[in-house]
């Protein structure tokens, strides 16, 4: 199972420049299509002088959500190009922003599409590649005399344990790697009363 996936460490920024024309780029980690409305308004409104805010981004460990916007200029000359930068890094939760100021010379379609993938080339150029592992959530509930029981298997099987509650019933949400979901799920349902998102 592919459960790891490549995406950028932190923030980052680049600048391509050609014929007084100016692409400032930058870089964003992020996770949901909010976060990006949310960042490329920001943009817009800092930038309000710029010719272009063109952007594309890509989601999801499976990399199916994305999108590449040209923002007014010719169709598949700046958001493509931003994009195809993302997918030949193989990225995902990965924004980027590329902002154009005009210097008074036109570049032609193979022109902007040269600047905007050496833009954004260069905010991901000036990031760190980090590898993660696609994880799993899973919602454990059992009755207090098993607790000894069940952190037995948590400190062998090692999730990070997200939430914890002990009461009468207690209740631990853990996380774990994918591929290994499914032993620490089958070693949990061997202890009694307990109960798995709400299923034994």
């Amino acid at each position: 199972m592919n459960d790891t996936y490549k995406t950028i460490a932190r923030f980052s920024e680049g600048i391509y420049k050609e014929k007084s024309g100016r692409f400032l780029s930058f870089a964003h980690p992020v996770k949901t299509t909010d976060e990006i409305k949310s960042m490329v308004e920001k943009y817009r409104k800092e930038y309000y002088d710029a010719r272009h805010v063109c952007y594309a981004y890509m989601l999801g460990h499976e990399r199916k959500i994305f999108r590449a916007c040209d923002d007014g200029e010719p169709s598949g000359t700046a958001g493509k190009p931003i994009l195809g930068q993302i997918n030949s890094r193989e990225l995902t939760d990965v924004l980027v922003v590329v902002v154009r100021y005009f210097g008074g010379i036109k570049l032609g379609t193979s022109g902007l599409i040269s600047a905007y993938k050496a833009a954004a080339a260069d905010a991901l150029e000036n990031n760190e590649i980090v590898e993660k592992t696609v994880d799993e959530e899973i919602s454990i509930k059992f009755e207090y005399p098993f607790l000894n029981e069940v952190m037995r298997i948590v400190k062998e099987e090692h999730p990070e344990i997200i939430r914890q509650s002990f009461d009468t019933d207690c209740l631990m949400i853990l996380g774990i790697r994918k591929s290994e979901a499914e032993k620490l799920k089958s070693r949990l349902l061997k202890v009694e009363t307990l109960t798995i998102n709400g299923s034994k």
